[in-house]
């Protein structure tokens, strides 16, 4: 609302336009430590996927067959490396969340936190249709990677 002077002129009320603070908008802490973890996991991995690949630990770890590692190694480095940004998105959004502006910090943490759970159940869709080498080998994977960004989304929602 406003209010007019005897001129007719119309003068906006100055906390019509004033942002919310972070104490009216927050994520829980049950869904930042969800997001941060999920973000911290992913980021963990980056450099498994990117460079350590062909490493059989990691490959055991990744739940991957050995054979044809050099046909898949640009894709997992790219995976790997959107897997990290998706993993710094996510802090740069709780960091907003608790220093700058919560609406749009809580957006970044919803978007990234659905970037992963999509992600995470594409793998499970690859694995599904015989993409995956072993078959079934995602399972551990896509399980692991789906829990905390769901958690993280369903705290945010409620």
């Amino acid at each position: 609302m406003g209010s007019a002077d005897h001129g007719g002129r119309y003068y906006p009320r100055a906390d019509c336009h004033r942002r919310k603070s972070s104490a009216e908008v927050t994520i829980n802490a049950v869904a930042q430590l969800a997001a941060g973890l999920s973000a911290l996991l992913l980021i963990v991995v980056f450099p498994l996927e990117a460079f350590l690949i062909d490493r059989p630990w990691v490959q055991r770890f990744l739940g991957i067959e050995a054979s044809g590692l050099r046909q898949v190694h640009l894709w997992s480095f790219c995976i790997g490396a959107r897997n990290a940004l998706v993993g710094v998105g996510t802090f740069i959004g709780l960091w907003m969340v608790g220093y700058a502006d919560a609406v749009t910090g809580t957006t970044v943490v919803v978007v990234c936190c659905i970037y992963m759970l999509f992600s995470s159940l594409f793998m499970g869709v690859a694995d599904l249709i015989g993409y995956w080498r072993p078959r079934g080998g995602s399972v551990r994977g896509t399980v692991g990677s789906v829990i905390l960004p769901a958690v993280a989304l369903v705290a945010i929602a409620l």
